[in-house]
């Protein structure tokens, strides 16, 4: 069974910085892509960005230049820093392994960890 625990989430202040991290059940990590995605109450989750097992990375428009997803095989852990955030980022956010082709999420998902951007 694999496992996400996310963490790192909290209160920051437009503008300011926040890094989530997901750490992943030993063993399955470096076999696959990764993403994070985000999810506020009443809309579904989406995908924020992706890291393929070789360390390329996508994002989609709307955290371009701003969010930087990265991985460390060594330690099972995928990390997700957060710049220039603004009340529109406020969500609940998850990590999941991904399958290449179809994009979709592999595993059932973690507890997340909330991040508010609120002055």
């Amino acid at each position: 069974q694999v496992e996400f625990v996310e963490s790192g989430g909290g209160l920051v202040q437009p503008g300011g910085s926040l890094r989530v991290s997901c750490t992943v059940s030993p063993g399955i990590f470096s076999q696959y892509d990764m993403g994070w995605y985000r999810q506020v109450p009443g809309s579904t989750r989406s995908l924020v960005a992706t890291i393929t097992t070789d360390g390329r990375t996508n994002y989609v428009p709307s955290v371009k230049g701003r969010f930087t997803i990265s991985r460390d095989n060594a330690k099972n852990t995928v990390h997700l820093q957060m710049n220039s955030l603004n009340p529109e980022d406020t969500a609940a956010y998850y990590c999941n392994a991904r399958d290449r082709r179809s994009g979709l999420a592999l595993f059932s998902w973690g507890q997340g960890t909330q991040v508010t951007v609120s002055s």
